[in-house]
């Protein structure tokens, strides 16, 4: 197993009139190779735990396991963990500071010790790997585009040849064609790789689309952890904590309520041509 989260619980602000419980007693399991989408409304734990999985953040209580040792250990490597399980932000901002794309994606695999000429293969790759021009490689990362700003934070964390990649809202206010592309990039590297993927999201659509698994926050604790069809069965649920099933879940009920024989777990747009055409007889 990858990483295990053992009865962790994370209080900020401890000992003050404005403590707060982020996560609650969480007991997890991600095992190598899993394609994960984590949702949850604003404040329900998300953010706060992924910064846990690679030693950002240190439990109030609780242990981390990464291929069975303690994160926390005295003598566990930190360097060595972050550089195998990495966390691209919300913000690609955040990540991005050199003067140019290449030498900016170079950075994390300079850090590791690695030659000159390995540091730049891998820089090179990792920029494939997310679709980028080369034309844009000498650019300032700051007169990027959003979406391309986001490939560019998410090379730099590939470059250093991850395990594990955590994305945090990847494709926060981009559009839905450049939403798509970077997380059609993301499931291939996923399949050609078998890296382990976990995507923070408060898109139904994203995650029904691309995850193998839902684990649903709320309130700092595990509401839901199955595989999409069976979240999504609890709709009434998620709504009550303030999410909801994809759109075209909603569609598929009204069209059973009018009375076609559709498929009611039916989470994607592809899945639900498919079924209605089947039930017109096309």
């Amino acid at each position: 197993m990858s990483i295990i989260l053992d009865h962790v619980s994370h209080i900020y602000e401890s000992g003050t009139a404005m403590e707060f419980a982020a996560l609650k007693d969480i007991n997890l399991v991600i095992p190598d190779g899993q394609f994960i989408g984590l949702i949850g409304h604003t404040g329900s734990g998300k953010s706060t735990l992924v910064q846990h999985l690679n030693g950002l953040l240190k439990p109030t209580d609780g242990n981390i396991y990464y291929k069975g040792a303690d994160i926390h250990d005295h003598d566990f490597d930190k360097k060595e963990l972050r550089s195998k399980v990495g966390l691209v932000f919300q913000y690609p901002e955040h990540q991005l500071f050199e003067i140019d794309v290449f030498t900016d994606v170079c950075f994390g695999p300079k850090n590791l010790g690695l030659s000159k000429k390995e540091t730049e293969l891998r820089a090179y790759a990792a920029l494939k790997q997310v679709g980028l021009e080369d034309d844009y490689f000498y650019q300032s990362p700051f007169d990027l585009s959003g979406g391309q700003k986001r490939r560019v934070a998410i090379a730099g964390v590939l470059a250093m040849k991850p395990e594990v990649l955590i994305l945090d809202e990847p494709t926060a206010g981009l559009d839905p064609k450049g939403r798509d592309e970077i997380l059609d990039q993301v499931a291939k590297l996923r399949r050609e790789t078998g890296i382990t993927v976990i995507l923070v999201s408060h898109s139904m659509e994203d995650v029904a689309k691309y995850v193998d698994r839902i684990i649903v926050m709320n309130k700092g604790q595990i509401f839901l952890d199955h595989e999409p069809k069976e979240v999504f069965r609890h709709y009434k649920e998620l709504e009550n904590i303030g999410l909801a099933a994809p759109q075209v879940t909603y569609i598929m009920q009204a069209l059973k309520a009018k009375g076609l024989p559709v498929d009611m777990d039916i989470t994607t747009v592809e899945e639900a041509k498919t079924a209605i055409l089947k039930a017109l007889g096309r």
